[in-house]
Formats: C-alpha cells, structure tokens, sequence
C-alpha cells in the first residue's frame, strides 16, 4: 500500500470511528428515553439492563453506519480540500478519483460486512430483545399494566388511570372487562382504588379492588326482553380477583418463547417463510372464490324450489318474460317476500366478499413486510457505498472540513434518504407499491445525485446550480418594453 493511500485511509478511519461512537452514543441515548419506563424503579440489577441495552444495540446500526459513513467522508475530504491537500495531490498528477480508490474498497468490504452483520446479528439480537422485554414484563407483573390504556392479562381486559408505589402496584381509577368464556357479553367492573399483589412461586397474580360496582348483562331466553338489554348492577366495598399468569411467567429470565418475526429471520428464513405465505395466500384466495361462487350457486338452487314455484304466475311466464321479473310473482305479500329474501342474500354475499377482502389484504401485509425484511439486508449494505459518492464528492466541492457544514449537508441528505426510505416501505406494507421499490425507493432518488457530484467533483467542475432558463424570457420582456418606451 502506497503511502498516500495509507494517509488517506488512516485519516478516514480515525473520523468514522469518532462520529460512529459519539452517533452510536445518541442512539442508545434514545433507546434509553423510549423505554426508561420499563427500566426505571424496577428492581432490576444492572446486568439486565445492560442486555437490554446490547440487544438493542445492533438494530440501530443500519442508522448510525451509513450516517457516519456520510459525515466521515464529508469531513476528511473536505479537510483535504480546505488545507489544500488535494491540490498538493493533483500537482503530483494523483486524480481524486486515484485518491477515492483506496476508500471506496474500504467502504465495499464494510459493506459486505454490514450485509451480513444485517442477515446474521441483527435478527438474533432482535429476538433476544423482544424476548428479553417480554421477560421483563414476566417478572415483573405490574409492568404488563400501562396506564391509560386496557391491557390484556388473560381473560381481563384492564385499564389504570394512574400507577404509583414503588413497583407500581398501587392503582386508581381501575376499570375491567372480563371476558365470560362461551358468552357474547362481558361483566363490566370499575373500582376507584387497586392493589397489586404478586409472588415469584406463584402463577396467580391477586388483584385487590375497593369502592367500586360492576355491570353484568342479563341473557335472556326472550327475544323481546333481549332487546330491552338488562343488566345487573352490584356495589361492593372490597373484592378479590385471581389473575392467572401461566401463560406469562417464566422463572428464566433467558427463557425464550416468542415466534419468529419478519424483523427475526435472516435471507434463508425469509425465503422459506415467504414461499410458505404466498402458497397459504393462493390457497385462501382460491378458497373464498370458490365459496363465493358455490355460494350463489346454492342460492339461486334454493330459490327456485317447489314451493316457490306455486308464487310465480305461469300465465305471464308462457306469454313474454316481463322487463320486471316482479311482475312473475302473483300477490304482494309474495313480492314483499322475493325483495326480503333478495336483500338478505345481497347483505349476506356483500359481507362476505368485505370479510375475504380484507383477510386477503391482511396477508398481502404480511406478506409484503416479509419481503421488505429481505430488501432491506441490501438496501443497508449499498446505503454504504451510496453515502460515500455522495460524501466524498460533496466535501472536496464544499471545502470546508470540521464539524460545522459537513454536518449541516450530512444530516440533510440522510433526513432525505431516511424520509424517503421510511415512505416507500410504509407505501410498499400498504400494498401501494410494490415492496421491491418501497425498499429501493430512497437508493433510486439518491444514486443519480451521487453520480452527479462524483462526476462534477473528478472533472473539477464543482456544483453550480443555473436559473437562466427561468430569468432568460423576463430579460427578455423587459429589454422590449424599454425599448418600445424609448
């Protein structure tokens, strides 16, 4: 390696790994803002948070890296730039493109290490973290309980407007749905005050409610006493409720239950799970066609029976078939009956189609994430090289090298990239577009620019921007008219 490529990248990687770091740092500073309310004043020994925090970790590099890799290669070109570095180097006869060579295989090999840091690590860290937060919850039950929303425990369904204690097991303001098993209906209880009360061996969690009522709906057997809808109300001043967590605790905290996600798998899971939803896709839209049309098959068999035959009037039938087919019926009654029986089979076929629709829609979903999860293993691995033909052009054009206009341009183009990156798979999981370009989109926008600054930034032309096409005809307007005036 010559000595000039030794400085170059030597001065490369002391300022990536230096905004990487501080860049890494903020992140982890967010993830610590976003879930400080499952971390703080929970018992937790600090081993744990610390696997919280790693496991974390690595999903939020496909962030900081390509940012870094963006500012890094802004800054020390432009430092070259500003301390006239390159125009030393181009004296020589070395070319910025000669100078750009050693990086860029720099940055290529970091890409291939990003794509299977993305396909490898990341998935792994990811299931031990979803695991690691559920676990979490488990050991302590009081945090499956956020305030202000009804959270699911089994068959209750729980709601606090406020948690206070040191583990949160003092509530106020509970309100509980509990589902009946068997039943259409749920008993509705509302207490002012709460108390939480767990034990490790144990896999009850005891809820105690004070000053509070429920509503339990009346069944009745009597359609017209339904319609009235009954119910029950009862008061109490204390009641005691067993919730049932054997579904939740778990005394390892490594113990690891949760399903694979789309976010989970790496490329060879992905493409197996993908086969297996697109078949489970074809299959079910073939099945609700196939209902649909057996469906109406079966009513129009049903109509057309004995019974209804007597209703239509053969003599209309022999003579023309009427424009309106009502007119085949012979009384009102009959009529009226056709109509019920015609709009029931409507709503009946209309709801349906809606409830396959959407069913449909719903796999086409997940479907779409799934393949969204496999673009973006390589979508972040050419972000890589994409940050760096745009940083490296735009600090030699800028000239100016430190932390203030390299980090203006740096945050602006990746608050681009990330916007356009974070529409395009929102519009691709929506079943916009397709998932290929909503995965692509931001690299499509971006690559043409970094052709353009790297093109103008090896000829010397730098970037300039021309308006003369838009101040051209009002010259033009003006110049005749003051003309036309002298």
């Amino acid at each position: 390696m010559k000595i000039l490529d030794r400085y170059i990248l030597t001065s490369f990687i002391q300022t990536f790994a230096s905004v990487f770091i501080i860049l890494f740092f903020i992140f982890v500073l967010q993830a610590i803002w976003l879930f400080i309310a499952e971390l703080a004043g929970k018992d937790l020994d600090i081993w744990l948070i610390i696997k919280f925090l790693a496991f974390y970790a690595p999903k939020i590099v496909p962030l900081v890296l390509p940012l870094s890799i963006l500012l890094a290669s802004i800054m020390t070109f432009g430092n070259f730039a500003e301390n006239y570095e390159f125009a030393a180097m181009k004296s020589s006869g070395i070319s910025l493109n000669r100078a750009m060579r050693s990086l860029a295989i720099f940055i290529f090999a970091l890409s291939i290490v990003a794509f299977f840091f993305a396909n490898n690590v990341i998935p792994k860290a990811e299931y031990k973290f979803i695991n690691l937060r559920k676990n979490i919850i488990q050991r302590k039950p009081a945090m499956a309980i956020a305030e202000g929303q009804f959270n699911a425990i089994g068959n209750f369904n729980i709601k606090v407007d406020k948690k206070s204690g040191e583990n949160g097991e003092k509530l106020s303001g509970v309100t509980i749905h509990k589902r009946n098993p068997g039943a259409s209906y749920a008993t509705i209880i509302r207490s002012k005050t709460g108390l939480l009360k767990s034990n490790d061996k144990s896999n009850l969690l005891q809820l105690e409610l004070f000053d509070g009522y429920y509503y339990e709906e009346v069944n009745s057997k009597n359609p017209v006493e339904r319609q009235k809808q009954p119910f029950a109300k009862s008061s109490f001043s204390k009641q005691v409720m067993n919730i049932d967590l054997t579904m939740l605790n778990s005394n390892d905290m490594d113990d690891e239950k949760i399903a694979n996600t789309n976010t989970m798998l790496n490329i060879n899971e992905l493409r197996y799970t993908l086969d297996s939803l697109e078949t489970n896709y074809t299959k079910e839209s073939k099945s609700i066609a196939d209902n649909i049309n057996q469906r109406y098959n079966v009513t129009l068999n049903e109509n057309i029976t004995s019974k209804n035959i007597g209703l239509i009037d053969s003599s209309v039938v022999k003579n023309s078939m009427p424009k309106n087919l009502l007119d085949l019926v012979k009384d009102e009654k009959n009529k009226v009956r056709v109509l019920e029986n015609a709009k029931n089979n409507i709503n009946s076929s209309e709801f349906f189609m809606v409830s396959g629709k959407a069913q449909l829609f719903d796999k086409t979903k997940n479907i779409n994430g799934h393949w969204l999860a496999l673009y973006e293993k390589f979508v972040i691995a050419f972000s890589c090289l994409l940050m760096f033909f745009i940083g490296a052009p735009l600090g030699a054009i800028i000239r100016k090298g430190g932390l203030g206009l390299p980090i203006v341009f740096a945050v602006l183009i990746f608050i681009i990239f990330h916007f356009i990156n974070t529409f395009g798979r929102k519009l691709a999981s929506e079943n916009g577009i397709p998932p290929f370009l909503g995965s692509w989109m931001s690299s499509f926008v971006l690559t043409p620019f970094a052709i353009l600054l790297t093109y103008r930034a090896t000829n010397d032309k730098g970037v300039s921007i021309n308006f003369d096409w838009l101040t051209t005809p009002f010259e033009k307007l003006f110049k005749s008219k003051s003309k036309e005036q002298k």
